[in-house]
């Protein structure tokens, strides 16, 4: 039987239907990376903070449900608890989303919960920390719960040869979207006196503003995605409804993806260079404050060069894959990660021009490794359960992304050294490297049951 033969009416569509979905399934990238970028990495961290600081006790604790809590750790315990809460919730929503085949209201669901909290941020202000900590959690998890969602239309709106273009555009769309708002919100935050606004309401709008973008954008796709009807066996399935259903699906989920121990063997290497990835993002700015000098203006630039020149390398190693496929590009760039660490390792303080070719680096190899990654794993996904499957990707790459974090503590706690620390995360990239070359790709794409591409 010919792959076109076994391909389900309800996944097919014309070339037009498909592309006219590709560019609506793009925007959503475009609507929420501006979370990421202006919310996560830029601004809530320091801000929450002095806001924790503000409500805080002589000794420099607030008291959350009666329990002490340094100031300075309140954005860290919250964002560790929306990872928990995602984990919790994504393969639940992933379970139903696929038993019912109507991710589109859950994805809308996830994405105006998402948007309504970090919109809500505007009100974060004096010392309403808990607020702030309860906002964050709602805003991070509902993110990670609509990317399981978003993720799982890849196989459907793209065939197997596209997915690779279509899901580095999808990066790079919302690597463009990161670096407009943020180059607009830093307009605001250094010239608040000129708008007659206070630092602190330059940050709340910032922060806002993030919330109104993505709920705005987020329109584009729930009007041009669509939800495909299930086959009797899926309707069945979909008629039993109920979050009891959804578990019970989770763990039969579980169960089959040991039949698939290929697919799991890619899981387990995209976990462990992915954690060294998130790291490397996390902490680069610590390191180039603490380690190397440098000041906010250089850290933030430096954060504008990621997210223009990770466009270019979404797009860039997406035409890579066409020619090498996309396993041996992410595996190029796993070595580029490495000598980046390295040369990271030798850097030298006060010296922001070699920061910022290390940030140049970063961006090109940065969504180009995320993008194929999406799209080489949604190869090896069995056709009906994308949603769950993607839940199960979604969680390595946030339910997991503990473990990076703590060897980097972890080092710097030994040694006393950020360089040691940044160093220790080249683990991360050999032994991701070592496990991915190990991936029978092919193999693992026809045990899936899935039509195998030309170049993979």
């Amino acid at each position: 039987m010919t792959a076109s033969t076994t391909e389900p009416e309800e996944y097919a569509a014309g070339p037009a239907e498909r592309r006219r979905e590709q560019r609506g399934w793009y925007f959503y990238d475009f609507a929420c990376s501006v979370y990421s970028t202006s919310v996560l990495t830029v601004f809530l961290g320091p801000y929450l903070t002095s806001v924790a600081r503000a409500a805080a006790d002589a000794e420099g604790f607030v008291h959350p449900l009666g329990i002490p809590v340094r100031a300075g750790s309140l954005f860290a315990y919250a964002v560790s608890a929306s990872i928990v809460v995602a984990v919790l919730v994504m393969p639940l929503v992933g379970a139903v989303a696929d038993r019912t085949g109507r991710k589109k209201p859950l994805l809308a669901a996830a994405a105006y919960l998402g948007a309504a909290a970090t919109a809500g941020m505007f009100f974060l202000a004096g010392d309403r920390y808990l607020l702030g900590a309860f906002l964050l959690i709602v805003a991070n998890a509902s993110l990670s719960v609509s990317m399981v969602l978003y993720n799982a239309y890849l196989p459907q709106i793209a065939e197997p040869d596209e997915r690779d273009t279509v899901s580095s555009r999808g990066w790079a769309f919302g690597y463009t979207s990161g670096a407009l708002v943020l180059v607009l919100n830093l307009v605001l935050y250094q010239g608040h006196d000129s708008f007659g606004l206070t630092e602190g309401e330059a940050v709340r709008i910032c922060l806002a503003s993030a919330g109104v973008w993505w709920g705005a954008f987020a329109i584009v796709p729930l009007r041009r995605l669509r939800d495909r009807q299930l086959g009797a066996e899926g309707r069945g399935g979909a008629a039993e409804g109920g979050v009891g259903s959804g578990w019970r699906q989770l763990r039969a989920t579980l169960k089959d993806m040991r039949r698939h121990p290929l697919t799991l063997s890619f899981l387990l290497a995209y976990l462990i260079y992915n954690d060294g990835v998130q790291t490397v993002i996390s902490q680069a700015s610590l390191f180039g404050s603490e380690e190397l000098g440098l000041d906010q203006t250089t850290l933030i630039t430096a954060v504008l060069l990621v997210q223009v020149l990770a466009v270019a390398g979404a797009l860039g190693m997406g035409r890579l894959a066409r020619t090498y496929g996309a396993k041996r590009t992410i595996l190029a760039s796993l070595a580029v990660w490495t000598l980046i660490l390295v040369a990271g390792y030798f850097l030298p303080a006060d010296a922001p021009v070699f920061f910022f070719f290390l940030a140049a680096a970063i961006g090109l190899v940065l969504g180009g490794s995320q993008a194929l990654s999406r799209s080489l794993f949604s190869h090896l996904v069995p056709r009906g359960k994308e949603a769950e499957y993607f839940s199960a990707y979604e969680m390595s790459d946030r339910g997991l992304s503990w473990l990076g974090p703590l060897v980097f503590g972890l080092a710097y706690q030994l040694t006393g050294s950020y360089r040691d620390a940044i160093i220790s995360l080249v683990i991360f990239f050999v032994v991701g490297f070592a496990l991915l070359a190990r991936v029978p790709v092919r193999r693992a794409v026809e045990a899936a049951g899935n039509p195998i591409p030309d170049r993979i």
